[in-house]
């Protein structure tokens, strides 16, 4: 069942839950988002589904809201509004409504659907899920080294005795 947390304003930033990743829309009123998703000719790789991260390329389309979200819950997320002024309201609806259609280059960590909708809100294009991986992954290595090192020291000093 879809949870709906707020009634979205034009320009709102949408956030899907998905399983193991977000996906993002912008809402541009009357039911309807715009947002980036793969080419519908990958059998399977919609916006809602995992699939759609393998894709190198992307295109921007205008769908209902319920019909991206389907069984998925979501949220207004204007998540970098304390960091970046937004765009007025019809500058981010013009531009969204002018990308309709366009085909884009689509990289996960770098032009992914975030990226798209926060740059159409702030003009500038800004991934949380990318840079939460990225630390996440980097402690991850960090603790390995670490731990790794700490065994091999370890090892070493019972070898001297």
């Amino acid at each position: 069942m879809t949870e709906f947390h707020e009634e979205p304003k034009p320009g709102d930033l949408i956030e899907i839950f998905r399983i193991g990743y977000e996906h993002w829309a912008i809402y541009v009123g009357g039911g309807y988002v715009i947002h980036l998703t793969p080419p519908s000719e990958y059998p399977g790789a919609g916006s809602s589904s995992v699939f759609s991260v393998l894709s190198n390329r992307a295109v921007v389309r205008r769908d209902r809201l319920q019909d991206v979200v389907g069984n998925c819950s979501y949220r207004v997320n204007n998540h970098l509004d304390h960091k970046y002024t937004p765009r007025p309201v019809n500058e981010i609806i013009c531009s969204a409504k002018q990308k309709i259609g366009q085909e884009m280059p689509y990289s996960l960590l770098s032009r992914n659907c975030e990226h798209f909708v926060t740059n159409l809100r702030y003009g500038e294009p800004h991934s949380r899920q990318v840079t939460n991986a990225l630390i996440g992954g980097g402690a991850t290595l960090g603790i390995g080294f670490i731990a790794v090192l700490g065994y091999s020291l370890l090892k070493r000093r019972s070898q001297n005795q």
